[in-house]
């Protein structure tokens, strides 16, 4: 499949909507070698477009996360570089799945951890979860984690306080087991 009928499919509607995003990822799911091609709508003018694009990458990326191997430079690049909150909350979800050097882990920690100063909730918790993803196997992050996740039960939305409970219970369980 090509890119313009990607983002054919991913146009029109409103915010709300995840239009056929779900289409989209069967087709990727079907033939692999088309994800560059949705890839590349990440990076549309159009919002609604990019924002499905990253809602279907986001949705591939938990069965086939070998599929973001080639591009991990590039969506760690677009993580620091964008604004839009639709696109930022579907990367902190790619982000944990990336295969990333030390350098470029420390990266995309610093690119979550400004995501946590973002207006939407949603991104912050999104990043909340990419963070404690990221701390998994390394003690000092995950102490600053469960610091951070406690801080968030307490002062953060509904969502966030949702959220940070159910990771402070994980990596309860992780540390009790492992």
């Amino acid at each position: 499949m090509h890119s313009r009928i990607f983002a054919s499919l991913l146009a029109g509607g409103d915010r709300r909507s995840i239009g056929k995003s779900n289409q989209v990822v069967a087709a990727v799911l079907q033939r692999p070698a088309s994800f560059p091609k949705l890839l590349q709508c990440m990076w549309s003018d159009d919002p609604l477009v990019s924002m499905r694009a990253a809602d279907a990458v986001e949705k591939i990326s938990v069965s086939r996360p070998d599929l973001l191997r080639r591009f991990w430079a590039e969506l760690l690049g677009l993580a620091e570089e964008t604004s839009q909150q639709e696109l930022r909350w579907h990367l902190a979800l790619i982000m944990p799945r990336l295969r990333l050097s030390a350098s470029s882990r420390k990266r995309a920690v610093e690119t979550l951890r400004c995501y946590l100063a973002d207006k939407s909730s949603i991104v912050k918790t999104c990043a909340i979860q990419a963070l404690t993803e990221l701390s998994f196997g390394n003690p000092a992050m995950e102490k600053e984690m469960v610091a951070l996740l406690e801080h968030f039960c307490v002062t953060g939305t509904a969502a966030m306080k949702a959220r940070s409970r159910k990771l402070l219970q994980q990596l309860q369980k992780k540390k009790s087991t492992g």
